[in-house]
């Protein structure tokens, strides 16, 4: 795999829904699967990433990228074919705390020094047992971000920053 001009890696690409530059040239978009499919709303899925790859064994170069983009299933509670675990993919029950944990080591491992790694977590309010918590999610990393957002009741979206 050419990565010339790669300097940003986004490990979990899916629909590429956080971009606004949805094609920029100088970042690697990888996914574990590749899709397109329209759903009973309407809607269109498109998962194109530019390689397939498992973010639980990166296979790239360590120290590669200046900036990382960790965006991974967030829900376990989902059936197979609703258009949540079609958009966004789904976490493994039984090994969902394990392949977060060496997601996050993945990306670190691939980060250049002084690099910075973006995680974006969201949490299901409505469902407390379907999402794991930023803290417990923390935990699991073992290591404490720069800094990140704080969302208020009605924001369920965390955005956290870690620098190597």
């Amino acid at each position: 795999m050419d990565l010339t001009n790669k300097r940003i890696l986004d490990v979990c690409c899916g629909g590429r829904m956080t971009w606004y530059q949805k094609d920029r040239e100088d970042v690697l978009f990888l996914d574990i699967r590749r899709f397109e499919e329209r759903l009973s709303n309407g809607q269109t899925v498109r998962v194109a990433p530019d390689a397939i790859m498992d973010f639980r064994k990166l296979e790239l170069p360590s120290d590669a990228f200046s900036l990382v983009l960790f965006d991974p299933p967030h829900l376990s509670n989902l059936g197979s074919n609703s258009w949540m675990a079609k958009k966004y993919g789904v976490l493994d029950k039984e090994t969902g705390r394990q392949d977060l944990k060496s997601g996050f080591d993945e990306c670190w491992s691939v980060l250049k020094k002084n690099g910075v790694l973006v995680v974006k977590w969201s949490i299901d309010t409505s469902h407390a047992s379907r999402s794991m918590s930023v803290s417990s999610l923390l935990k699991l990393f073992g290591r404490e971000p720069l800094f990140g957002s704080r969302p208020g009741s009605r924001n369920t979206t965390y955005w956290l920053i870690f620098m190597k």
